[in-house]
């Protein structure tokens, strides 16, 4: 089943619906991207861009490839999503936020690219908000953008990231300045609804130890 972007993709958006209604649309004027590849977690992409759209975003999908890219229900197949644009054509100057969905596969394929670590690394070094669930904070660490972080992720890479300098807790959410993570889809509530909020405030401090935001033009 083919799901296309940039659609009403329905009421269940893992956040609490009077909550987006007090809120309205908060991010009206934001453009948000999605980076993924095959092997994401539906859910961690789906139930996100829905709720990212009720708040008012424009939401694309960014992926290496073109076309549809495949998700998964943990170990099963699931549905196929369209993309939106290609990374190589992707600029992180057109983007408020970025969100980096889990899946095993998902973020293992993208930080073995250098482009898709170098698109995650700009997003941070320009203080724009970053929100990472399940195995997405590998390319945070990738990028090298959790040294001195205070973050969560799917339990069985807190080395990775205790390794690359970040202070991993159990939390179902943790907001560290425009850096909002969660662990599992069991916690997508609490992740959308932060990711909302940090969303709406726009640009914070570099990310990355010895952050410098690069130059435009």
């Amino acid at each position: 089943m083919l799901i296309p972007a940039l659609t009403n993709h329905g009421s269940q958006c893992g956040v609490d619906s009077r909550y987006l209604l007090a809120m309205k649309t908060p991010l009206g004027t934001k453009h948000v991207a999605i980076l993924a590849t095959d092997g994401f977690e539906q859910s961690e992409l789906e139930q996100p861009l829905q709720a990212l759209e009720k708040a008012g975003a424009k939401v694309s999908i960014i992926s290496p490839q073109a076309g549809e890219i495949q998700g998964v229900h943990h170990d099963e197949k699931g549905d196929t999503f369209a993309t939106d644009i290609r990374l190589d054509l992707a600029d992180p100057e057109d983007f408020d936020a970025l969100v980096l969905p889990g899946g095993l596969a998902n973020p293992d394929s993208l930080r073995a690219l250098p482009e898709a670590v170098a698109f995650v690394r700009d997003f941070g070094l320009r203080g724009k908000p970053i929100a990472a669930i399940c195995h997405g904070p590998w390319l945070l660490i990738e990028a090298g953008l959790v040294e001195g972080r205070r973050l969560t992720s799917w339990p069985a890479i807190q080395t990775d990231v205790r390794n690359a300098g970040g202070d991993w807790v159990d939390e179902e959410v943790v907001v560290d300045g425009q850096l909002i993570t969660s662990r599992q889809p069991e916690d997508l509530p609490a992740f959308n609804q932060k990711m909302i909020e940090v969303f709406a405030q726009g640009e914070g401090e570099p990310m990355g130890a010895g952050a410098v935001p690069p130059q435009d033009g």
